[in-house]
């Protein structure tokens, strides 16, 4: 098990590695957080804010899942479409998750303001048609947020100029662009963030990884060299939960998502590349996404995996991909390949809530490719009902009810990549 940042762009380029000790003692605070990631981390913040103890458990570095290694896009929306859980949580409940899906964006956007914190945030996004059913349904989607509110500027793009406005490619039929929506370098972020934690008066312990629960009224985690006891328990570890807790394993499912990032482009590339320097994502069942760096290098990502194994070769894997978008760039050096897991749910909407047999203990996870926002939003719910012990959008996350994966921790991944199959190939005859 490699314990150490994956070898990405994000790693080469962080501004900060230095190590949080390992736990070496027992120690006591209100309420201990497993995971290191945007919702471990944020969730800390939230709670010391509020003036209670934290004590945060990394079984390896800040950041190393998929916090600190994931397309960097700041996009708005919790879900796929919310508006299917109105029989769960009613109209208001829909109006409010779409509202968390605006407001949680404007909350990770203040957050690096205030704390000065250096990740590179750009504001600008476009989601890109591959069908032309597809860009009509993204006039509805502009109209829809028109009429909701929408404080941030958007534009519906044709196809004839989407080469010159949005992105240098001939395979889109139409976009339509957000400035509400943004991209930035992610593990910046969250090791920003933990700093701010840390300042807060948060112990962050890495290379800590949790060996065993004891559930009661006060929750015994023990970890090789020392235990936290605490009154409430935070689960934060997303795809990387395994059988710390079968009673949500089984409802999140850990698929792959890679990444390449080419040699820098000279300006004039660039600029042609991506004239606005968006950061982009197309509608595809195997969607792709990108965006330029800070220095210039197309980060290109996507082919979301869900058989449980990884690419032997991921430049050789997804270069393919990048050059069907941008056959221009066969020349191009790939200088960075990465991947990494994602959770995806079975409904596709992140799940909130605490283990009904241990109301003590809490949880976040499966955010199914909209984490950067959505996790920064949950961290804030699940410290408003452990603080005031009651939230009204933490009850309305926790009204959707998720399934678990059928087929045991064997056969998750093999049934979902068979179904997955078959989406993909509707997509390609339809």
């Amino acid at each position: 098990m490699n314990n150490q940042h994956a070898h990405s762009y994000y790693a080469a380029t962080a501004n900060s590695m230095a190590p949080y000790p390992t736990l070496d003692q027992d120690l006591v605070a209100d309420v201990c957080v497993i995971g290191g990631g945007f919702t471990g981390v944020n969730t800390a913040i939230e709670l010391a804010q509020r003036g209670l103890s934290v004590i945060v458990l990394e079984a390896r570095r800040i950041g190393w899942g998929a916090s600190g290694r994931n397309g960097g896009q700041l996009i708005r929306g919790v879900g796929h479409d919310v508006s299917g859980f109105a029989r769960h949580v009613g109209e208001e409940g829909v109006r409010y998750l779409e509202r968390a899906g605006i407001e949680s964006v404007e909350l990770v956007g203040n957050r690096i303001r205030e704390h000065k914190i250096d990740c590179d945030l750009r504001w600008g996004f476009c989601e890109l048609a591959n069908t032309k059913a597809q860009f009509a349904a993204f006039k509805a989607e502009q109209r829809s947020l028109a009429e909701s509110g929408y404080a941030h500027q958007t534009c519906l793009v044709g196809p004839e100029q989407v080469r010159q406005q949005v992105v240098d490619s001939g395979v889109y039929a139409g976009g339509l662009v957000d400035m509400g929506s943004g991209h930035l370098h992610p593990l910046n972020l969250v090791l920003g963030e933990a700093r701010l934690a840390h300042s807060l008066g948060v112990q962050i312990f890495e290379q800590s990884p949790v060996l065993e629960l004891i559930h009661g009224s006060t929750v015994q985690v023990r970890c090789a060299a020392g235990t936290v006891r605490a009154g409430t328990l935070v689960l934060a570890c997303n795809a990387h939960l395994e059988e710390l807790e079968p009673k949500l394993s089984g409802k999140v499912l850990p698929a792959g998502s890679y990444i390449i990032a080419t040699e820098p482009l000279a300006p004039e590339v660039a600029a042609r590349l991506i004239p606005q320097n968006l950061a982009l994502c197309d509608q595809k069942v195997g969607l792709d996404y990108y965006r330029l760096s800070a220095d210039r290098r197309l980060l290109f990502g996507g082919a979301c995996h869900y058989s449980g194994r990884d690419p032997v070769d991921i430049a050789v894997y997804m270069r393919p991909k990048m050059l069907k978008v941008f056959p221009q760039l066969s020349d191009v050096r790939i200088d960075y390949q990465w991947g990494g897991k994602i959770g995806i749910t079975a409904n596709r909407f992140p799940q909130v809530g605490r283990l009904s047999q241990h109301p003590n203990v809490f949880y976040a996870q499966g955010y199914s490719g909209h984490g950067l926002n959505v996790t920064h939003w949950c961290a804030r719910l699940l410290a408003e009902a452990i603080h005031a012990g009651h939230s009204k959008g933490f009850d309305v996350f926790s009204a959707v009810p998720h399934m678990t994966f059928p087929g045991g921790p064997m056969l998750r991944s093999p049934l979902l990549a068979l179904g997955m199959f078959w989406y993909r190939l509707r997509e390609l005859v339809g």
